[in-house]
């Protein structure tokens, strides 16, 4: 099996060297972000005009309805969710609303209704734009720019030395720990054909923050509108330069549908202007740590919307999308993404840990541990495609399964003519989400800490096939033991599997995968214990076991390998017998 692993490997290409690009626009006021800053005011009344003519279009008592239950919405909101973000006058914003709603549109007839809800209308959704619509200002970016890669740099360099003394010996930076792989030439050149937007998978709140510096600082891409949740604007620091690093609002208290449809209605107007946009299709971070099968609608339709419109428009514009998918050994919240996990799918009344990710002391020792040790993050850009799930080659042309080159404007046609029909798109936007998440498993980018956690979590299941999952996360975790002998040999047998499913384009492998059994699995438990108290797996010090400390973090990480239909790739049951778990010391 080794000679196989290393033909193999010497069959492919290296993942383990980076290439560093000059910015693509070096003129920070060439940048389409920029461009749509300068022009907020303008920007924020169109996305009022269209929204108010997409929600107007109903009938009246409809519009009635909706208003009345926003108001309710918001207003339980305030009573119930206040944040120091909020407006001084949010609660006698929706008083007002409520009264002149109740007293001037209820019982009346149908013209008078129409005039006031319009008015209303108008001044909610004027709130939201204005409260959604970010800024982009070019000095805190470059002080943003500049303050993230020294803080990064001193922290690596200190990390590597051990010895805060030699903080400014050798010189290293992120760019060492970042690992890019993939399309990054054709992502590239696509932004001279039209509007990318980047979708990636979401595991941690370090997320923004990695791809962020990844697409400026390594790729030399121009900065993209992005979403952020309005809580990260709870703190004076936090909100002075999200304010103005061309992000975008995102209040996930509001749930009612005039704030969904003035939502979209900037996503989509942004596209159609040339924007470049990321936003996690997903939602939400990962809870159970696998990757997303199920995304959400909203952002991804408008898109598709925004293609139409530039479609009937008679531009050439195109609007790309480039699935990211993010690889890590160790996720910072994955205590408690995994227990919220549990509780939400299992009813089972765990202790709800909390997320203090904003906790300082805690992010400074993740990033600590991330720099002491070897291993790395891994961004995958996955290869790019239209709206329609058609793939680009560099210059922006469409090619059906055939290679057969398609004009996109075809897509949107009724009777030869480009025209507006929601019920098409929203088939068009059902389309695209499960392609992406279909790349996502494509273009995941398989670790040894996800091969040893998955190895480990089904020799567990397979110790008791009775329990279900809710059940293996009560057991005793001295409950699990295995020589080190049988794990690798389970581990060998996983290992030809994934060769198999690299082979055929299913998914993607590290070098490391590519190791003697032996040592991807020493490897890989040593990476996976790297940051957590409680080790997910861990060799007991003296013994030839293996052993878990966490069953809930083993289950975390070995759900990266979900879906691939990996249960039967290897034959579970010869490893557990009990004179596996006698102990030899080594």
């Amino acid at each position: 099996m080794e000679f196989g692993a290393k033909k193999l490997l010497n069959n492919r290409l290296s993942m383990s060297e980076n290439k560093k690009y000059d910015q693509i626009y070096p003129d920070i006021k060439d940048w389409p972000i920029y461009h749509l800053s300068e022009d907020r005011s303008n920007f924020i009344k169109e996305i009022d005009d269209f929204t108010l003519n997409r929600i107007a279009a109903k009938k009246t008592d409809e519009l009635v309805n909706m208003i009345a239950t926003t108001v309710y919405m918001e207003r339980s909101r305030i009573k119930e969710e206040s944040w120091k973000v909020d407006p001084p006058n949010d609660r006698v914003f929706w008083k007002k609303i409520s009264y002149k709603l109740f007293n001037k549109a209820f019982e009346k007839d149908e013209k008078e209704a129409k005039v006031v809800v319009d008015e209303l209308l108008g001044k909610i959704i004027h709130r939201y734009s204005t409260e959604i619509v970010g800024t982009f200002k070019i000095p805190t970016f470059r002080f943003a720019r500049r303050f993230l890669t020294l803080f990064f740099s001193r922290l690596l360099n200190a990390a590597a030395n051990k010895n805060w003394a030699r903080l400014f010996g050798r010189k290293y930076s992120l760019y060492d720990k970042l690992k890019l792989h993939g399309e990054l030439d054709t992502v590239r050149e696509l932004f001279k054909h039209g509007t990318v937007i980047v979708v990636p998978t979401h595991f941690s709140n370090l997320d923004s923050i990695l791809v962020g510096y990844a697409m400026d600082e390594m790729l030399g891409l121009p900065s993209f509108s992005y979403g952020a949740g309005l809580n990260l604007y709870n703190s004076g620091i936090a909100a002075y330069f999200m304010n103005r690093l061309g992000a975008y609002r995102v209040d996930r208290r509001k749930k009612n549908p005039i704030y969904l449809e003035t939502l979209k209605a900037m996503s989509k107007l942004s596209i159609q202007r040339g924007v470049n946009s990321l936003f996690f299709p997903g939602g939400t971070r990962s809870r159970s740590g696998s990757l997303e099968k199920k995304l959400k609608m909203g952002l991804i339709g408008t898109a598709v919307e925004a293609q139409r419109a530039l479609c009937q428009e008679g531009k050439k514009e195109k609007i790309f999308i480039v699935p990211l998918v993010m690889s890590y050994h160790f996720v910072l919240e994955a205590k408690y993404l995994i227990e919220q996990h549990l509780l939400i799918t299992g009813k089972e009344k765990y202790i709800k840990t909390p997320d203090d990710f904003y906790s300082i002391r805690k992010l400074l020792r993740f990033a600590w541990q991330f720099f002491t040790a070897k291993s790395e993050i891994v961004l995958s850009f996955g290869k790019p495609f239209d709206v329609l799930g058609n793939f680009v080659d560099k210059n922006g042309v469409s090619y059906d399964k055939f290679q057969h080159p398609l004009n996109i404007a075809d897509y949107f046609e009724s009777n030869g003519k480009v025209v507006e029909d929601l019920q098409r798109e929203n088939e068009y936007t059902q389309m695209l989400a499960d392609i992406i998440a279909t790349r996502y498993h494509i273009e995941n980018i398989v670790l040894s800490s996800h091969i040893v956690a998955f190895v480990g979590f089904n020799l567990l299941k397979e110790m008791h096939p009775r329990f279900d999952v809710y059940g293996l996360m009560r057991l005793p975790e001295e409950d699990f033991s295995f020589q080190f002998k049988d794990f690798v040999a389970a581990t060998a047998q996983l290992q030809q599997k994934l060769f198999e499913l690299e082979k055929n384009g299913k998914l993607k492998l590290s070098d490391q995968v590519y190791l003697p059994a032996d040592q991807l699995v020493r490897q890989g438990i040593e990476y996976l214990g790297i940051y957590h108290t409680e080790k997910p797996l861990m060799i007991r010090k003296g013994t030839n076991l293996i052993e878990s400390e966490d069953f809930k973090l083993l289950f975390f990480y070995h759900n990266r390998l979900e879906n691939y239909h990996l249960d039967k790739a290897v034959k579970w049951e010869q490893f557990v017998k009990s004179e596996n778990f006698t102990i030899e010391v080594v």
